[in-house]
């Protein structure tokens, strides 16, 4: 796939991540924010990133050097959206901050961009009613995993009204930045969180009920399951606030019991304690021996 332009909206922890590798496949991108110094933080967080890769022999320096150069910052949406191929949202998962900036975009950004939201849990269906008509069909979702250079799938969900132009075009680019591609019917959750909410949620109700200590609910699964990480630490890693939100929208889409927030998470979350970005959740962090 030849260069094309790229502007990512959000450059937070998915934010960044996807800006870098769509730079790291050759692609020039913009990276916006509202407010400048958080853009620039993002493209920090991928030097950081790029620099680490260096001093590990998995780069050299010309490659971060290049890589950089293709990202360059903004917070001005008019001139960020301008000349756009593909635009990828991964702003906060809150449908109506989704939707306002979708129904920007589709103002701003020319009128064979495709718009790609990078929502876990949202239908994209309702996200594209944000835009024109004409533009529905060119909504799309590209669902990415976090840490996104080095997590290797990409969730692909249509909406009601996405065409097949626009999933091929999808398909092309993930395969550009060297992702696999599952595709999901607009669903509640889609595939991957549909299958993961409820294995979390039924770890907390372990450690709500004092089944189990969070290091040993968390050692079980990892010994005994052989997962990488344990339930209530990758709860803390996505972030307890992400994980309320998708369980609410698997509750309320399914009103499945099994689906249903833990109490203890909703508590979490009420004290601020989000995981791993505010030092504290089931685990406090930095974690010992971890």
């Amino acid at each position: 796939m030849s260069a094309q332009p790229i502007l990512v909206c959000g450059a937070g922890m998915m934010g960044h991540g996807i800006a870098q590798v769509f730079a790291a496949a050759g692609h020039p991108v913009t990276l916006y924010e509202p407010e400048l110094a958080r853009a620039e933080a993002g493209r920090a967080r991928i030097a950081g990133n790029l620099e680490r890769a260096v001093a590990k022999g998995r780069l050299s320096g010309e490659e971060r050097d290049a890589q950089l150069a293709r990202i360059r910052v903004r917070a001005d949406l008019v001139r960020a959206a301008r000349g756009a191929a593909l635009v990828v949202e991964a702003v906060f998962e809150e449908e109506a901050v989704k939707r306002t900036l979708l129904a920007d975009l589709d103002r701003l950004a020319p009128s064979d961009a495709v718009l790609a939201s990078n929502t876990s849990s949202i239908s994209i269906t309702r996200l594209a009613a944000a835009v024109s008509p004409e533009r529905r069909s060119r909504v799309v979702g590209m669902h990415f995993f976090s840490p996104v250079p080095v997590m290797p799938l990409v969730e692909l969900v249509r909406g009601a009204e996405t065409s097949d132009g626009t999933e091929a075009a999808v398909r092309a680019w993930a395969a550009a930045i060297g992702k696999q591609v599952i595709a999901s019917r607009d669903r509640p959750g889609f595939i991957v969180n549909r299958i993961l909410m409820p294995y979390l949620a039924e770890a907390m109700r372990a450690y709500e009920e004092g089944l189990g200590t969070a290091e040993d609910i968390d050692a079980g699964a990892r010994l005994g399951l052989n997962h990488p990480m344990g339930p209530l630490e990758l709860a803390d890693f996505i972030g307890l606030d992400v994980c309320l939100h998708v369980m609410d929208v698997l509750h309320e889409g399914f009103g499945a019991p099994h689906m249903a927030p833990p109490p203890v998470l909703r508590q979490l979350v009420d004290a601020g304690r989000l995981g791993q970005k505010t030092g504290r959740g089931f685990h406090e962090y930095p974690r010992q021996g971890r």
